[in-house]
């Protein structure tokens, strides 16, 4: 558990590797009771999910919760379309901002906070090749003098 009260369930690091994230909002995600089971028993994958708005309702697409295996009957889909609880005028600017020219929503980890489960969104911009490169270079590096300072200690 951390110090503001979140309980982390997952992190989707490759999103933070193939895009640039230029702004994050906190989502209430609508479950079913299986599915709350399957996040607490840290059983989801969300390597290739991604939020999309229809009709003025925002959705996750693509996560995959396992199904609870401790249960007899009325088990979910794993990767069914799940509904994002957002404000309308978030939902709005949001809209007008993925309507920008390669900019999407993609969730950044899954977590608990005061028992409700919530997911982080990043609006996000795709990397090119070069980017890429140079990000492996900067935690290199940052490794490297890690490294140094640690042995002078």
């Amino acid at each position: 558990m951390a110090k503001d009260g979140t309980k982390p369930i997952a992190r989707n690091r490759k999103a933070f590797h193939n895009y640039q994230i230029l702004d994050k909002w906190e989502a209430g995600i609508e479950l079913k009771g299986t599915e709350v089971k399957s996040l607490r028993n840290g059983q989801v994958q969300m390597a290739d999910s991604y939020a999309r708005i229809d009709d003025g309702q925002l959705y996750l697409i693509g996560l995959h919760i396992s199904p609870y295996d401790k249960t007899a009957y009325g088990n979910h889909e794993p990767t069914r379309k799940r509904k994002l609880l957002l404000h309308r005028r978030e939902i709005r600017r949001l809209t007008s901002k993925t309507l920008e020219r390669g900019l999407t929503l993609l969730p950044l980890s899954l977590y608990f906070r005061r028992g409700y489960a919530k997911v982080e969104l990043g609006l996000a911009r795709g990397k090119r090749e070069y980017d890429k490169r140079e990000d492996i270079k900067k935690r290199d590096h940052q490794r490297q003098m890690d490294r140094a300072a640690h042995r002078r200690r």
